[in-house]
């Protein structure tokens, strides 16, 4: 067999392989195509017979060629390899987990490669080869031209933008009815440790940096209340400790409600809502409560006990 048909048909053999590193690289077949046949050019020009390991060299081939694409078409620079201090444990990173096994088991599919594409090109190369193809990193250093140690640091900071990434996903896809009945614990539960003076409980519920925000209609009920001995109502508190200070041992006559839609409570004694709490949401927890008690804006509110 003449050395050129040998070279195609080894080549043949990995096309299969070179196509998915493309793909996976690129985020377009079209692109993809183009890169292994970059590859196989290179091939043919060269003296690649007398290579030890063809598949790993030709893998080699593609990912420099798709990182060159990459970096055309972004047209911008790498991020520093120095790692912040978070990510100075990076090194010692690995895959792993169900979630993220799950992710890659679609490795083809749109949602990865959205995710993908927001990666910086040296963070992708890494990430694709070793995480998805199983390259070790001592060979990654070598298509990108950076250490072991780079190219680990690299791959991890991928994979923590790709397991961030899915987890926003999968949050934003989470059906409005689970969503909703959460938001409802947590209503239930931050009055109740409201009405019961339960301090730790109010903190745990809230962002660490929580805004209280109160109309001039609240302040000025709490000022005739404050009068008859309850805590003073500011018009704005910021941070969770502040704030469960200021809830600690009211909302004995607060009920869950829907505000125009939205889960929230209502200040209703007597049955009739006098003020209402429409909460803003972020990482699980309250992250924000606008107490509102001016009659035309409740007027305006469409209220809905729960």
């Amino acid at each position: 067999m003449r050395p050129s048909d040998w070279l195609a048909e080894q080549f043949e053999h990995h096309r299969g392989h070179l196509r998915g590193v493309a793909v996976r690289m690129l985020g377009s077949r079209s692109e993809a195509d183009d890169a292994v046949q970059e590859a196989w050019l290179r091939l043919a020009r060269s003296d690649a017979v007398q290579v030890e390991n063809l598949g790993g060299w030709l893998t080699t081939v593609v990912a420099r060629v798709c990182l060159d694409a990459l970096r055309a078409r972004k047209g911008r620079g790498e991020e520093p390899l120095e790692p912040a201090q978070d990510e100075r444990d990076s090194v010692a990173d690995h895959a792993g987990g169900p979630e993220y096994e799950a992710l890659l088991a679609d490795s083809l599919g749109s949602a990865l490669l959205l995710i993908l594409d927001t990666l910086a090109p040296a963070e992708r190369l890494a990430f694709v080869l070793h995480d998805l193809f199983g390259m070790p990193f001592e060979e990654v250093g070598a298509v990108l031209g950076h250490s072991t140690v780079n190219a680990r640091q690299l791959a991890s900071r991928a994979r923590r933008r790709v397991q961030g990434a899915a987890a926003e996903r999968a949050q934003a896809a989470q059906p409005a009815s689970i969503e909703s009945a959460r938001r409802r614990r947590m209503v239930d539960a931050f009055l109740a440790a409201s009405r019961n003076g339960d301090f730790a409980a109010l903190v745990n519920l809230l962002d660490p940096q929580v805004e209280l925000r109160a109309d001039d209609a609240a302040v000025s009920a709490s000022a005739v209340a404050r009068a008859q001995g309850a805590p003073r109502l500011p018009a704005q508190v910021r941070g969770a400790h502040d704030v469960a200070d200021i809830f600690k041992g009211r909302a004995h006559a607060a009920r869950p409600a829907r505000i125009d839609g939205a889960m929230g409570a209502a200040w209703a004694p007597g049955g009739e809502a006098r003020a209402v709490f429409v909460f803003a949401w972020a990482q699980g927890r309250i992250a924000g409560i606008e107490i509102v008690a001016d009659p035309s804006r409740l007027a305006a509110m469409r209220i809905e006990w729960l």
